[in-house]
Order: structure tokens, then sequence, then C-alpha cells
């Protein structure tokens, strides 16, 4: 037992993560949670009788979560029921549609259907992007709060997996020689908050993972790893505090030594973990003058993801939708190109609807369904009065939900609804800009460059989530709540089994 306190602020899957894995190592852990619930943008919430997820329903890269339960003295096909989702999700553009999949051979079939000609050249994607991933994600797990981290021999090994000076529309584009299909491997920026034509082409290992490892729907929503995280962290003997925001961080001689509650109650602690929305804390949860680097000011400067406007719809009937279903805008270039470049789109939107029902059971009532709709928008430094657009932007999507989805008389069986703009993620979830996935993953935000997992700014403190190293998605979010763990672990020289041995 080490007996250091660990203070976690924020109870999303990076800081649960931590968590569980310290508490099991013998910390003694505080997790201060601002909501009423755990989980963040991977919490759920009630609409009458029906269950919704905030954010992520995508799971991908299952290994990782298995491998952060397993140090965590857990099995997290034990805790939690797995549903692996076969076709992973239709995406469907203006006459037709495709379905990947996780099996190798029916994928090839699948794009001779649709794309007659160019099955071939899946062959090619899947075997180089292979090598891609095995040279790139152990990168991933390593931490870079040093420069000398640069020189660490599997960096160097992935420099020429890279694919500097490409996009990842780029690398799509070359592989399969047909616009649709290459979109059907680069929607995936959208993960990252970005467009395809921006995002570098590294990223080309995202498809890769949902081909090689598949996708997955745990039975209760995602929202379930939160839960169960937090059930396994306080198995392990973390205390979980919700309802508790913090006010501030308490900083003595360039040093976090605790934190300050809402309430004013002050908690000392060896090492603060922050999980909060990384540019909310750094503008809020400092006193003024401590942050210099990431300062206010400077924090204007930075880029940041792109937004979502959601729709959470418990309807009195289930329709014929997968489990995922991606609408392509028809000039899909032009839609992504408002949203990133912060303009308002127009009538020609992108949609992803998630009719999970189908699959699981416990959402909604039998008969009934919880559909889940999000659609990326700028963030707010676009200018875009959500008061006055939110209305009209609800209208524009369900009629493309009747019209493209066959979704017929969808606002006729509308039970209970939640909408979500821009503003909301940034007044209800403390979401900076309204930026839905954190800072944005161009090449002067990543890696060292990115606020570090060892904060650089301040002494005991660490970071998790989406603003960190290695980055948006709910697998790099599990990574950099394990890199903090063992991190502090090395530090207070306590021993530990990890598969990441890197950090």
């Amino acid at each position: 037992m080490s007996g250091k306190h660990i203070a976690i602020i924020g109870a999303g899957p990076g800081g649960l993560t931590a968590a569980m894995i310290l508490a099991k190592r013998g910390f003694r852990v505080s997790v201060f949670e601002a909501q009423d619930r755990v989980g963040g943008r991977n919490g759920a919430f009630q609409l009458g009788p029906y269950t919704f997820d905030i954010g992520p329903t995508f799971l991908m890269l299952k290994p990782i979560l298995d491998e952060v339960f397993e140090e965590a003295g857990a099995d997290c096909d034990e805790v939690m029921d797995m549903r692996e989702l076969k076709p992973m999700y239709r995406l469907q553009f203006e006459e037709d549609y495709i379905e990947p999949t996780h099996d190798i051979e029916k994928m090839k079939d699948e794009i001779a259907r649709v794309f007659p000609g160019h099955e071939e050249a899946y062959a090619t994607f899947f075997e180089r992007e292979k090598k891609r991933f095995d040279a790139l994600y152990p990168c991933l797990q390593k931490s870079y709060h040093t420069w000398r981290s640069f020189l660490s021999p599997h960096l160097i090994k992935a420099v020429p997996h890279l694919a500097i000076g490409k996009s990842l529309y780029d690398i799509m584009v070359k592989t399969f020689g047909e616009e649709k299909l290459a979109l059907s491997f680069t929607f995936q920026a959208k993960y990252l908050g970005m467009s395809p034509w921006e995002c570098p082409g590294l990223f080309a290992i995202i498809p890769y993972i949902e081909h090689a490892f598949g996708i997955y729907h745990p039975i209760g929503g995602l929202s379930r790893i939160s839960d169960t995280m937090a059930d396994t962290a306080r198995a392990n003997g973390a205390e979980i505090h919700l309802s508790s925001p913090v006010k501030q961080i308490l900083v003595r001689d360039g040093a976090a030594c605790g934190v300050e509650l809402e309430n004013g109650e002050q908690i000392e602690s060896d090492e603060v973990i922050i999980n909060a929305d990384f540019a909310y804390a750094a503008s809020t949860l400092f006193a003024p003058g401590v942050l210099k680097k990431y300062s206010p000011a400077n924090l204007e400067k930075k880029k940041f993801s792109c937004s979502t406007f959601m729709l959470y719809m418990g309807l009195d009937k289930q329709y014929d939708l997968p489990h995922h279903t991606v609408f392509f805008a028809k000039d899909y270039r032009k839609n992504v190109d408002d949203i990133f470049h912060l303009r308002e789109p127009d009538s020609d939107l992108s949609v992803y609807v998630r009719n999970a029902s189908i699959t699981d059971p416990t959402l909604a009532p039998e008969g009934h369904s919880a559909v889940y709709v999000l659609v990326p928008m700028p963030n707010l430094r676009a200018g875009i009065d959500w008061k006055e657009k939110k209305t009209a932007f609800r209208e524009t999507v369900l009629d493309i939900m009747e019209a493209r989805g066959g979704m017929e008389n969808l606002r006729e069986h509308i039970v209970e609804e939640k909408v979500m703009t821009p503003a909301d993620w940034r007044d209800e979830l403390n979401v900076y800009a309204g930026a839905t996935f954190n800072l944005a993953h161009s090449w002067d935000q990543m890696i060292h460059l990115r606020p570090r997992n060892k904060f650089e700014e301040v002494d005991n403190c660490y970071l998790t989530g989406g603003g960190t190293h290695p980055g948006s998605g709910l697998p790099t979010i599990y990574e950099s709540g394990r890199i903090a763990a063992n991190l502090i672990s090395r530090k207070y020289g306590v021993e530990f089994t990890s598969t990441n041995r890197l950090a």
C-alpha cells in the first residue's frame, strides 16, 4: 500500500480508468464529479422509460478495455454483456448503401456488391494499415511529457508510417479509386471531430481498427462501461463523490496539492488527475496567473474540433433501421467544409442515427425504441445563435430521417425528446466552445505538442481524457487513464503488471 492520496477531477472514462487501476494498486483514490452520475460524456440519462447514452456510441478496440479491466482485477466480459455488431453499421449514400463488416471475406463481397471491381483493394488496405497500426499504436501508449520521449525507438520506427503531408482522404481515395468507397473509410475522421480532407493520414489506423477488431455494444448502452468502471473502482477502495463540483485546483510552490470544492471544502492530496474537459479546466480551475502556456488568452488561439447537434427520442414503435446508420449529405464535401470552416450548414446535412433498441431491449419498453441522433455542426466559434436556430435544425433533421431513413410519420411516434445544441454541450457539460471532441488533432496539437499526461505547467498534476495524449475516442481515453496511473505508480515505486509497459 502506497498510502498516497490521489484526487481525480471528473468521473469520465479516463478518470475512472485511472481510479480503478490506482485503487487496485493500493493508492487512496478520491474522485470528485460535478454531475449526479458518473461517465461525463460517456454517461447516460433517462427520459421517462427510455435510456440514452449522452455521447459515445461506438466501442472500438475492445482489447484495450479488456486490458484496463484486467489491471483493475476484473474481467470485462464477466461484468458486462458485450455484443459484437454484424454488420458494424450502414453507410447510406443518396441512392445506395454499404454495410461494412469485421469479416474480411464478407467485406470483400459487400464491396463487390456495391462497387464491383474494387473489392481487391480491400486486401491492400488491410495489409498496409495493419503495418501502420503495429508501428503507431505503441507510440500512442507512451507518454510524451519530456522532449527525450521523441528519442523513443517506437516513435523513430513509426516515422515512415506517419503519412506526413497526406490526409486520411488522400490515402483512401488512392487506395480504392472510388469516391463513395473512399468515404466509407474516411468518415471515421468525425470520431476526432475533424474533416477527412484535413485529418492527418496516420489516422488511417481508425478504419483499420474497426475492420480488424470489430465494433461492440454493451447491453445497457456504452454508459454501462462507465458505471462498471465506477463499481470496480469502489470495489478496489476508491471513493466517488457525485454532485461534488471542483471550484479550484490548489497549487502550492508550483505543484498541485489538492482541490477546493464549490462548497468551500478543501481536500489535500499528493497528486491531482484532471479528467474534466481540458480547456474548461485550464480556463476555470486554476487561480489567475498559474497557467502561462494554457492561459485563457492562449487557449483562444488553439484549434478545436467540431460540435454536434443531438436529438434523443423515445418512440412508441421500432423502425427497420440497423443499430448504426450514417446518412451522408448529398454534397458531403460542402457539408464537411461548412462545419470545419465555421459556416452555418444548409439543409443538406449528414446525420448519424443509432437505433440500439433492435439490439438492446433494456433501453426502451417492449415495442418502443430509444433513438439517438447526432448531426456534426461547427463549434461555438461559428457564432450561430442556437436559441434562434434550434427548432429549424430539428425540423430539418426529422425531415431527413423520414425521407432517407424510411421513418414514416416519425413525429407522430415521439413520446419523449431532448434536443442538445453546441451551446448545451458548453452549458450542461462544461465543454469548451461546445467542441464535443475536444482539441483538434492537427499536427501541431499531437503527441508532445498536445497537453501532456504529466501536465507540463503544474507539478503533481496529470491529465486524462480527449484533450491530452493520445487523444479523443474511448480506447485512447482509456489509454490516457492507464498512462496517468502508470506514471504515478512509477513515481512512488509501486510495482505493477501492465500490458502497457511504455508510459
